[in-house]
């Protein structure tokens, strides 16, 4: 009844404004958002609008191909020992937005600032194994380790930032200054972002509509002209079937979780967060909600990643042990347990919500449902004010991801360990995968502090949300990525 309703109100809404059907006369191409990036400066961007904006506006001395493995960006690099890296800067990408030179000073500054602990850069914990930059020269720069770390290199993904600017404490949040292949037009209102293409000057357009009908309907009038994620299953269905759009999907490794606040004397007992994992049905809200366009997931990292967990693949739906559970935490269907579920005001997220509380209803478990703005949510769930909430992880490659989210020096704003989740099993293993020179050792630690995390529960993985793109049929060149990012605005165009 619901995806009735809202494909039969969708439709409604697009005869009114069909037969006004037509491309805008601008000369940019436009990216609809469902929210504005919280900042341009990637010392400080964690969410995923900022992390693939700033892709864009900055180059980071490493990236990564689509099977997880590091590859050069702005550098190339040698292992000179077990805790020595030499990086060499090569040709490409080395010119700043202001027309100066990027060298190995750039580079050495920008990780000073990330470490600098009055910063509080949420990626400091990340580089904390970096004892001393050396610049060899203005091409040449070498890290010295405090321990012995193989996976080094794929840590340094931070966008280059001028030492000069940094010097003069430069706002790079509202007025980024990187060499990536965009620089900033301009940032007059949080809604609407004027990047220009450096390579031809086109203008790349990001405007932030957080109601999905406004989306789909200026996509359908031209005002738009590319949707990425964060569309109803059943709107995407509809679109698919439009004369002037195409539709694009693609597996991707966006991780969905539910966490929880562990200093709480609810969520933090570990039967009620069972409770809630078993009395989830992933695979009905997979099958009739996310349209089959998702995967159920075990732990963070995606089955692909040489470091995951294969074995796992999350709560299984069981009701019955959910009840027990909850008796066990002294709690049932006539003594209900109460809580307050925390989410983005997005429609689909909402819905999403909303669901998980019909479901957790049926054992016990009462749930008001708080939803905010991004920027009131996102505040919220890095202070700590929640006691469960619902989230999304993008851009995973490394598993250092384990240390930024799980270790108990990761509390914001030094990390992400937003749940005050502490371990002392947890942190154990992963300072000895760290350090560990053998790859497949490595690999080993991961895989057994997956099993770990699983057991404590500190959250619950839902699952890999694909990757959809709805965009007009004059627009060519854009593909979709693994983790969701951006980059393929670099080449694309519109036909005339």
């Amino acid at each position: 009844m619901v995806k009735v309703k809202i494909a039969n109100l969708l439709f409604l809404l697009c005869l009114l404004f069909i037969t006004a059907c037509a491309d805008s006369n601008r000369n940019s191409i436009a990216f609809g958002l469902n929210t504005a990036p919280v900042t341009l400066d990637p010392r400080f961007s964690t969410d995923a609008v900022s992390y693939r904006i700033t892709r864009l506006l900055y180059k980071s001395l490493i990236d990564f191909d689509e099977q997880f493995q590091v590859i050069p960006d702005l550098a190339s690099w040698d292992q000179l020992a077990l805790d020595h890296y030499r990086f060499t800067l090569g040709s490409v990408g080395r010119e700043f937005h202001d027309g100066s030179k990027l060298t190995a000073d750039d580079v050495k500054a920008t990780y000073e600032s990330v470490l600098e602990q009055e910063n509080a850069s949420p990626h400091r914990s990340s580089v904390l194994m970096i004892k001393q930059m050396n610049v060899i020269d203005e091409d040449t720069i070498d890290f010295i380790l405090a321990h012995d770390d193989p996976l080094f290199p794929g840590r340094l993904v931070i966008g280059i930032l001028s030492e000069k600017l940094i010097l003069e404490k430069h706002n790079f949040n509202q007025k980024p200054v990187g060499s990536g292949t965009m620089q900033l037009i301009e940032w007059e209102d949080e809604s609407r972002l004027k990047l220009l293409r450096r390579r031809d000057n086109q203008t790349i357009e990001f405007i932030a509509l957080k109601d999905p009908t406004v989306r789909v309907l200026k996509l359908l009038r031209g005002e738009i002209d590319l949707v990425q994620g964060d569309l109803p299953p059943e709107i995407v269905k509809w679109l698919a079937e439009r004369d002037s759009i195409n539709v694009l999907r693609k597996q991707g490794s966006t991780f969905s979780y539910i966490g929880f606040n562990l200093e709480d004397s609810l969520t933090g007992n570990d039967l009620i967060r069972r409770a809630i994992a078993h009395a989830i049905d992933r695979d009905a809200i997979i099958k009739y909600v996310l349209a089959d366009a998702a995967r159920k997931a075990g732990a963070i990292l995606p089955a692909k990643h040489w470091a995951t967990n294969t074995e796992l693949s999350g709560f299984d739906y069981d009701p019955e042990k959910a009840k027990s559970f909850l008796k066990q935490a002294g709690y049932d269907i006539e003594t209900p347990l109460n809580l307050s579920y925390k989410t983005s005001n997005n429609p689909f997220r909402l819905r999403l919500a909303t669901i998980i509380q019909d479901q957790l209803k049926t054992v016990g478990i009462n749930i008001d449902i708080r939803s905010y703005d991004w920027g009131t949510f996102y505040g919220d769930i890095k202070s700590g004010r929640f006691q469960m909430y619902s989230l999304s992880w993008v851009g995973l490659k490394m598993p250092d991801i384990f240390r930024y989210v799980f270790h108990s020096n990761a509390i914001p704003p030094d990390g992400a360990n937003r749940g005050r989740f502490k371990n002392d099993q947890v942190d154990s293993i992963i300072e000895l995968a760290e350090v560990e020179p053998s790859l497949t050792k490595q690999a080993k630690y991961y895989r057994e502090l997956q099993q770990v995390l699983f057991d404590a529960s500190p959250i619950i993985p839902l699952w890999y949300e694909d990757n959809i793109l709805a965009s007009r049929k004059e627009i060519q060149g854009y593909t979709l990525s693994t983790d969701g990012n951006f980059d393929a605005l670099e080449k694309t165009r519109r036909l005339h």
